[in-house]
């Protein structure tokens, strides 16, 4: 019997926000009853008792007005920044920020709320997830030159550990395909840095293993030796967006569900795409017990309509596509036209004329699972629930914090819901800094 092997894949502006300033003309003072600097001419009413003073010498106010009985207090007028971190990747033109438009799965009604997760992890002193590291077991990622390959424009900045190539058989996991470039740059492309689109945890650092070959297609036994390398070399998140059929079962592939188990184990979180067949299981690694199985959503907010779904199904993300034809849903939509794909900078063309560019066409659970990914690196590195988080926990924060879809509850088409990774990240309420999108 030949090893199994999965199935192909679906091909289908702003500066980091700083600490609030002084303006250097304004004062704000509260005066007691009956203070003369009440009736100031240069000034302000704000309150009852309370004037903004528009003064030359900021400092020399507060300290004379700090000196007299009749101030309750003086304090510089402070200018607050807007809450979420925006970027000023252009997307496909030139203006900045225009990766919005582009980008529906990271802002927008049915995104994973991205600018407030950003927000969060700054906040936090980890700014994208830095210093968490994403193992992406895939076609390998375009992430150095050498010889004939080439480095994506858009992960320049983004910071890799050393990975192989299971396929080849060389320390090399360059890609040639395209996908895997895809579900990495979903992860941590570089983001703020006036090129291209972004990445949901851009400081992460991204582990390459290539595990499937140029059509997408890898063996269990190659899938399994890149979970044990990755979990030797310090992976903490491990992204499997590759699938088997659902007809496939546990006992045919036990070099890779003791490797899994062997990864979880060792506390590396595992996240699996659940599929792309519509089918009402779902596929292996993500069915296997200690993987966090996605589902895929569309711009609507839907199904997507090859999603896999069943018992199993953890949480939901955005995979684009076409809605699925669920009649109690309201959000979704079948005879209207479909939503779009998800956009990150990959390669695209020929083989023998590969340049990189934003293509359309990819959508599929593989597209989903790399958010949420990328969403525990972000829990990890904020330390929003603990400086050494378990895989479990990590997976109970994820689903506790998604957004309800669907029926309510958890449910076998959208699990614990759609992924918010601001909500994920947000410190407790009331703490200082903490910045969440409603879900």
């Amino acid at each position: 019997m030949s090893p199994l092997r999965i199935l192909p894949f679906v091909l289908a502006a702003a500066s980091l926000a700083a600490a609030p300033v002084a303006h250097a003309d304004n004062v704000v003072v509260k005066y007691r009853n009956g203070a003369h600097g009440l009736k100031a001419a240069a000034a302000s009413p704000l309150a009852s008792h309370t004037r903004v003073l528009h003064v030359r010498d900021s400092a020399t106010t507060l300290r004379r007005l700090r000196g007299r009985k009749d101030v309750v207090y003086a304090v510089p007028d402070l200018k607050a920044h807007a809450s979420a971190f925006i970027p000023n990747d252009p997307g496909r033109g030139r203006t900045p920020g225009g990766w919005a438009s582009v980008q529906w799965n990271f802002t927008g009604p049915f995104s994973v709320n991205a600018p407030d997760a950003w927000q969060n992890a700054i906040n936090a002193g980890a700014p994208g997830g830095r210093g968490v590291t994403v193992a992406v077991l895939d076609t390998g990622v375009a992430y150095a030159r050498r010889d004939n390959f080439r480095k994506s424009p858009d992960l320049t900045r983004t910071r890799f550990v050393k990975g192989y190539d299971f396929v080849s058989h060389d320390a090399y996991a360059n890609d040639r395909n395209g996908h895997g470039t895809h579900v990495a740059s979903t992860i941590a492309e570089s983001t703020n840095n006036g090129n291209g689109l972004t990445g949901l945890a851009y400081g992460a650092t991204i582990m390459p293993v290539r595990v499937l070959d140029d059509h997408g297609e890898g063996d269990a036994s190659d899938i399994a030796a890149g979970v044990r390398f990755a979990t030797r070399h310090g992976a903490q998140v491990i992204n499997l967006s590759l699938e088997f059929s659902t007809d496939v079962t546990a006992s045919e592939i036990p070099e890779l569900v003791d490797a899994l188990a062997y990864a979880h184990r060792h506390g590396v979180f595992l996240v699996g795409a659940s599929g792309n067949e519509a089918h009402r299981s779902v596929a292996y690694p993500a069915r296997a017990r200690y993987v966090v199985s996605v589902g895929s959503t569309t711009e609507h907010g839907c199904l997507s309509d090859f999603s896999n779904q069943g018992t199993g199904l953890d949480i939901s993300a955005p995979g684009g596509g076409a809605d699925a034809v669920i009649d109690d849903d309201p959000d979704c939509r079948p005879a209207e036209r479909p939503g779009r794909d998800i956009y990150q900078v990959t390669l695209e063309g020929s083989q023998n004329n590969r340049r990189f560019g934003i293509p359309g066409g990819y959508e599929g659970t593989s597209m989903a699972a790399p958010h949420v990914a990328a969403a525990a690196a972000l829990v990890i590195a904020t330390k929003v629930i603990g400086a050494h988080p378990t895989p479990g926990a990590i997976e109970e924060r994820l689903k506790s914090t998604a957004r309800d879809l669907g029926a309510p509850g958890s449910d076998t088409r959208y699990g614990a819901g759609l992924l918010n990774a601001a909500a994920a990240t947000a410190p407790p309420t009331g703490a200082p800094g903490a910045t969440q999108a409603p879900g």
